[in-house]
């Protein structure tokens, strides 16, 4: 009876399932994760830049076994799993992309069958974080980095839900990936910072117009993905480039599956107020 909000640990009955920026990195330990965790009628979306990547993933999740690509599968096969997966390559920071991404959703979502959505809004970029606040004057620059990282994020939310509806006895659950820059500010990091600050509070603004959703930002601490990499060698701020150097050195970064673990397990509990920021450190 895991397909009811809140009763625990078993698999989501016949689930839409949106994961943005799922190519790596977290994204793509999240959707392994939560594949197996969809249950008969349940399909899953895949969605980043990379098709190379996106297809490699997709027919590793329809096969069920981790790491096992046939090379071949396209389109939304079911494979040996049952579980339908598709995926789409999309810049979600152009307007092409995006567009893309929303008639592949609304497509999905036609289907009346599902009793629940889940949307994870992960695809994000740290900009150019070896430039100070004071380096920032290309209006060009500055509103390509907000359009991949906040506009795309409510644009594909919003699309997702009113594609769903509010479909009596179903349930809705968006997540927005965040950051510990959503609450502190970080030298060099003015883009990085305001952008996860600004999804944060679009969120909040989310749980608080439609309490029949539920809402949660989760940061997911430093992560030993590619990204840290950049942070840790590109970050203009001296001190700040060495405490992250200091992290990785030192053994505390967070490996991308531990820190989507612990997501699952608050999205299977489902006991977070809506709308509510949960850190990694937090649970």
């Amino acid at each position: 009876a895991g397909s009811e909000p809140g009763s625990g640990p078993g698999r989501w009955a016949a689930t839409a399932c949106v994961v943005t920026g799922a190519s790596r990195g977290f994204g793509r330990s999240l959707a392994r994760l939560l594949a197996p965790q969809l249950g008969p009628g349940s399909a899953l979306l895949l969605l980043a830049r990379s098709a190379e990547a996106l297809a490699e993933l997709a027919a590793e999740l329809r096969s069920g076994t981790t790491g096992n690509d046939t090379g071949n599968d396209t389109g939304n096969d079911t494979g040996g799993t049952g579980l339908r997966v598709q995926y789409v390559a999309a810049d979600l920071g152009c307007q092409e992309g995006l567009r893309r991404a929303g008639a592949a959703v609304r497509e999905l979502l036609q289907d009346a069958s599902f009793g629940r959505l889940l949307l994870v809004n992960n695809a994000g970029s740290l900009g150019d974080i070896s430039k100070s606040f004071l380096d920032l004057s290309d209006l060009e620059e500055i509103n390509a980095y907000f359009s991949f990282n906040i506009s795309s994020a409510l644009c594909l939310t919003s699309t997702a839900l009113r594609a769903f509806g509010a479909r009596p006895g179903c349930s809705r659950t968006v997540v927005n990936i965040s950051s510990l820059c959503a609450l502190e500010p970080f030298p060099s990091w003015a883009l990085y910072c305001s952008g996860k600050a600004a999804r944060d509070m679009l969120f909040r603004v989310l749980a608080l117009e439609e309490p029949g959703v539920r809402v949660l930002s989760y940061a997911p601490g430093p992560l030993d993905t590619d990204m840290h990499l950049q942070a840790r060698t590109r970050t203009g701020d001296a001190g700040l480039r060495q405490k992250l150097q200091r992290l990785q050195e030192k053994g505390q970064l967070i490996d991308s599956s531990v820190s989507a673990q612990k997501l699952l397990r608050l999205l299977q509990e489902d006991s977070f107020p809506s709308g509510a920021h949960v850190d990694f450190y937090d649970i």
